[in-house]
């Protein structure tokens, strides 16, 4: 059985898909981007911005479904350039303690909108 988790403290979904699903004791969290919840467009700034808004619209979802940051489990990273690494690694610490959660990243030719970054995680449902 799966049932969808929405926030309104995270972007709408911008497509046919749920911002995330509960299904067999795990959350899945559609990847976000850096969007402001109550604009929808893209906030301004470099890629430790976009990071900072993606991480915190991740957060939004998490909470919706009774959990956090300490329950997530894997982390897909998409960039459009991999020179951005470390910027988004320094962002994605402060959100983070140890034990880490298992990922990967990726370098893309674009991500939706115009973003710069974007992430998905799953994690252990409460």
């Amino acid at each position: 059985m799966k049932s969808a988790i929405t926030s309104n403290e995270a972007p709408a979904a911008i497509g046919p898909y749920s911002q995330a699903i509960r299904a067999g004791g795990l959350l899945f969290l559609s990847g976000q981007v850096a969007l402001d919840p109550q604009s929808g467009q893209l906030v301004a700034g470099d890629v430790a911005a976009q990071t900072d808004q993606t991480m915190k619209n991740l957060r939004a979802v998490l909470q919706a479904a009774g959990a956090s940051f300490d329950d997530v489990v894997r982390t897909t990273i998409y960039v459009t350039d991999l020179a951005h690494y470390g910027a988004v690694n320094e962002v994605y610490a402060r959100f983070l303690r140890p034990p880490y959660p298992a990922r990967s990243t990726v370098q893309v030719a674009a991500l939706p909108r115009g973003a710069l970054v974007e992430m998905d995680v799953v994690a252990l449902a409460r």
